[in-house]
């Protein structure tokens, strides 16, 4: 395979991964919101936005994707010559979010929804519950970060 091919490649690595794991945690967390929202649904707020925080990290592997295509010119309308070595080091540099990306959203549902569940018995307690599925984020974010260093730092 030559470079282009294993470019491209950490691209859809990194969108594909991350997208799936924010499938899955949006999906879990979703079936604990409507669960409560079942029960009372003045707490649809709440729940939704603890719904949606483990859906960050699919679109890091977009925006990583996107930064990828435009760094080999595959947006910019001219395609860069890419060595072997070159399209390695890019898909390489994709790794970080695509594969944190998945297991930090599927865990980020999974901690979404123990924090509906607090919300479920305690609505006041909304802010303290946000924490938990926010302190997992971070990880998401530290890989984004590394990804687009990465990814923008290879000479094409």
């Amino acid at each position: 395979m030559n470079g282009m091919v294993w470019a491209l490649l950490g691209a859809v690595t990194a969108a594909a991964l991350a997208g799936i794991g924010s499938a899955y945690g949006v999906g879990v967390a979703g079936q604990a919101a409507a669960g409560v929202v079942t029960e009372d649904p003045s707490k649809f707020a709440k729940v939704l936005l603890l719904q949606l925080l483990p859906g960050t990290q699919g679109i890091y592997g977009l925006l990583v994707a996107f930064i990828t295509l435009s760094q080999i010119g595959l947006l910019g309308g001219s395609m860069a010559e890419l060595s072997l070595g070159t399209g390695l080091m890019i898909f390489c540099a994709c790794l970080p979010i695509g594969i944190v990306g998945l297991i930090s959203a599927m865990y980020q549902g999974k901690t979404s929804v123990a924090s509906i569940g607090i919300v479920a018995k305690k609505p006041e307690q909304f802010g303290k519950a946000m924490l938990f599925p926010a302190m997992v984020e971070t990880y998401a974010i530290l890989a984004l970060l590394v990804s687009i260093l990465a990814v923008t730092s290879i000479p094409v």
